[in-house]
């Protein structure tokens, strides 16, 4: 950082970014906008990435509903006026290449001339680094809790300096150690064996390689026995047919719950299931949300 900047970060490709003044006004990506509200940083507005509609798909939406945030529908294809009209101190999406933004054409940062942070959510990073770094450009931002537990929203103007308040005494970061040590409790009680997928119509399925996704390791890490669908073309994803799915005898599915997933049916119809967004908000109160309702349906 420059002594004529008071806003320095350098992002997961490597990338310096400065500004004048701590940005205020932030427009994330869907997902780090939803990690940002839980942190403590209200986005003015989210867009969303090529799966995506007009809509702001509800298994994605995290607190951004509940805190009136805008949604600018798909990041490719949005009115660049629309966003230049909200005046945009900073960008901020995800990158699973550690080189290129994940939703928004980096051009678009350039034209408004405005800083685009890219974090990376990609395999090469434990679950906990990831939300190590969310966390650090919230804090970065000026995160401010607030005061009924709720995130607070990041003020347009500037505010003065933040003391942040001690880790253990907040919310966020008690509320996922708890998750972990219910869910590794859960996992302990019994040999239910877990396969973690995305359906992709009647015909297809996409079964996920556990070791490809950083809170799938980490359920591995507590003890959830994950069930992986063998050799194959695919990093993240083997691609196979729902009878392949069902060949694998999962005792509960962890199911894509994004809407252009297709829910399980056929052979899997009757195996326990909960949802699992492959976008979980990188926030420890999203994965603790997430762990929970993971280790309820363990032990029932």
């Amino acid at each position: 950082m420059s002594g004529t900047q008071a806003w320095g970060f350098t992002d997961d490709r490597g990338t310096e970014l400065g500004a004048a003044r701590v940005p205020r006004r932030v427009v994330a990506y869907v997902r780090a906008g939803a990690a940002l509200c839980d942190l403590g940083v209200t986005p003015v507005a989210v867009y969303g990435s090529g799966h995506d509609g007009e809509v702001l798909d509800p298994a994605k939406e995290g607190g951004l509903g509940a805190a009136a945030v805008t949604y600018l529908g798909p990041g490719r294809t949005l009115d660049e006026e629309r966003l230049r009209s909200l005046r945009p101190d900073v960008l901020v999406d995800v990158t699973y290449d550690g080189k290129s933004p994940y939703a928004l054409d980096e051009a678009v940062a350039e034209r408004l001339g405005v800083p685009l942070v890219a974090l990376s959510v990609g395999g090469e990073l434990t679950l906990g680094a990831i939300l190590d770094r969310f966390a650090a450009l919230a804090t970065g931002l000026g995160a401010r809790p607030d005061p009924g537990g709720r995130s607070g929203g990041a003020d347009p103007t500037p505010a003065p300096p933040v003391t942040p308040a001690p880790p253990a005494a907040t919310p966020s970061a008690t509320a996922l150690p708890a998750a972990e040590r219910a869910l590794r409790e859960a996992a302990g009680r019994g040999g239910v064996t877990v396969l973690a997928l995305s359906g992709a119509g009647p015909e297809q399925v996409h079964l996920a390689r556990p070791d490809a996704w950083p809170e799938l390791a980490r359920l591995a890490e507590l003890g959830v026995r994950l069930l992986d669908p063998g050799p194959g073309p695919g990093a993240n994803w083997l691609t196979a047919d729902w009878a392949r799915a069902a060949e694998l005898r999962p005792g509960l599915v962890l199911f894509d719950s994004r809407a252009h997933a297709t829910p399980p049916d056929g052979p899997l119809a009757d195996v326990p299931r909960t949802a699992w967004n492959p976008e979980t908000p990188p926030s420890p109160a999203a994965y603790a949300r997430f762990f929970h309702e993971l280790a309820r349906t363990l032990t029932r």
